[in-house]
C-alpha cells in the first residue's frame, strides 16, 4: 500500500469523525465521555488525523527499519530451558506452595 493510498484512507477517516466515532472509540478505550466533550473531542481526533496525514508525505523509500537509534549489534544468549537454579527462592515469598509451585485459589468452577 503506497503513500498515496495510505493519504487517501486518511482523508476518507478525516471526513468521518463525527459524535458517532468519538463515542465509538471513547467506548472502545473504556473512557466516559460527556456530552459537552464530544465537539471537542471531534476536532481533537481531526487535528490528530490530520498530522498523521503530514507523517504520510515525508518520503522513507531509501529509509531502512531500525530498532533502535544507536547502531549497536543485539545481544543474543543461546535459548536454553534452565530452572533458574533457585526455585526456593522464587517460591519462598508465596503465600501458599506445594514443593516448588504456586498454590492459588481455584478459580473455575
Amino acid at each position: 500500500m503506497g503513500p498515496a493510498r495510505i493519504r487517501a484512507i486518511i482523508y476518507e477517516v478525516l471526513m468521518k469523525v463525527d459524535e458517532k466515532l468519538v463515542r465509538r472509540i471513547a467506548r472502545l478505550a473504556r473512557i466516559k465521555v460527556s456530552d459537552s466533550d464530544v465537539q471537542h473531542l471531534e476536532g481533537e481526533l481531526s487535528s490528530i488525523l490530520g498530522f498523521v496525514d503530514l507523517l504520510s508525505e515525508v518520503d522513507t523509500d531509501n529509509i531502512e527499519p531500525m530498532t533502535s537509534a544507536v547502531d549497536r549489534e543485539m545481544f543474543e544468549r543461546k535459548d536454553v530451558v534452565t530452572d533458574g537454579g533457585y526455585p526456593d527462592d522464587i517460591v519462598k515469598n508465596a503465600p501458599e506452595r506445594d514443593d516448588h509451585y504456586f498454590m492459588v485459589p481455584k478459580v473455575v468452577e
